[in-house]
């Protein structure tokens, strides 16, 4: 009798771990699952939720690239559109986290393309663009949007703009203007996972997220002066001349400089998108907030212009393409740095004074 009770207190043992350990690893096969479960849709109910992507209009050409479609790659790749323009500041800052997106998810099923889609006239010109892009190290390829026909088919109105397209050709996500990085980035990574699922490839999709060293900070937090545009098509800013009117003005130096109000000093010619200084020593008087200023800006030929600053010769504040004097010298239709203040955000007056006529200047933007 006692041999038949061992017995079956033995049994019930073995059947209470056996029940363990078929729990225990139906729990940790749950918790795998879950670590690398994705959220899927099927067709029907990613229609019922999402747009489909519109197709990119190959008009203007395409630079690092031979014409494609968007239909070629809807299928095959995960798709990242960036509608951007070359002479944007925010455009610029984005580009270490797509450039660094383009490398590390390329061979990991993402294909990028960047629309470049032109603010200014001279944004329209496929040798500045190609210049641009070679400048900035992009790899992937970039379609001319001269004629906004891509913009307009995403209802878009703002640079940056990144839409997100998964394998089956649905727009699932999309970020205006810079920042949300990571979250992007996760999003990419979701879909990676969709597409590898789906298409039975075995490659290891990443899960570490980007933090470029050359990535530029913005201030946040702080007042900045608003982007101020010349032309005639946006100059609200104006002070002291006639906005909105273009030709020629003749205008006096200002004894009352307000904040982030724009004062043109001598003989301007105001066209639509830029005002261009007729001779030697006009100015532009600028008081501005932010640590960081940025001009829009070319001319024929180039054309020094000196930088003060709080009435004195600009030094340590000085931006990058300004020279070791206090010169800035344009010549290529692009954006140069100004000012770029290592004290941090503040309050100052800057002038900008050309040694020559021909100076054509479009905008400003602060950082």
């Amino acid at each position: 009798m006692g041999t038949k009770k061992t017995t079956i207190l033995v049994v019930v043992i073995i059947v209470i771990l056996t029940s363990i350990f078929y729990l225990d690893s139906i729990k940790n096969t749950s918790s795998n699952e879950k670590t690398s479960e994705v959220k899927v849709l099927d067709i029907g109910e990613k229609t019922s939720k999402f747009e489909k992507a519109k197709e990119i209009d190959p008009t203007y050409g395409f630079i690092n690239s031979e014409p494609f479609a968007l239909a070629d790659l809807i299928g095959k790749k995960v798709i990242l559109l960036d509608i951007w323009t070359y002479s944007c500041i925010n455009c610029q800052r984005t580009l270490p986290y797509i450039n660094g997106w383009y490398d590390k998810y390329k061979d990991q099923g993402l294909e990028i393309i960047g629309v470049h889609t032109p603010e200014f006239a001279f944004e329209k010109e496929y040798e500045n663009v190609k210049r641009a892009v070679e400048q900035f190290g992009i790899n992937y390829p970039v379609v001319l949007d001269n004629d906004y026909k891509t913009w307009n088919a995403y209802n878009n109105r703002y640079w940056p703009r990144k839409y997100l397209i998964d394998i089956d050709g649905f727009v699932v996500y999309d970020h205006i203007g810079e920042g949300g990085y990571a979250e992007t980035e996760k999003m990419i990574q979701e879909l990676l996972v969709e597409r590898k699922e789906r298409l039975g490839e075995s490659i290891d999709v990443s899960t570490d997220t980007l933090n470029p060293s050359n990535a530029e900070s913005i201030t946040d937090g702080r007042p900045r002066s608003p982007e101020i545009y010349f032309g005639a098509w946006r100059n609200e800013y104006f002070e002291g001349g006639i906005q909105g009117t273009e030709g020629v003005q003749n205008l006096p130096r200002p004894t009352d400089i307000k904040t982030s109000k724009l004062y043109l000093v001598g003989s301007w010619n105001i066209g639509r998108e830029y005002a261009e200084n007729k001779n030697a020593g006009d100015s532009i008087i600028f008081k501005y907030q932010g640590q960081k200023m940025f001009m829009v800006a070319s001319s024929e030929k180039p054309i020094r212009a000196k930088i003060l600053l709080d009435g004195k010769l600009v030094g340590a504040s000085k931006g990058s393409d300004v020279d070791e004097n206090g010169y800035v010298t344009i010549k290529e239709d692009q954006l140069y740095r100004i000012i770029e203040d290592s004290k941090g955000w503040g309050e100052h007056i800057v002038e900008i004074i050309p040694e020559g006529a021909g100076l054509m200047v479009f905008s400003f933007t602060f950082g």
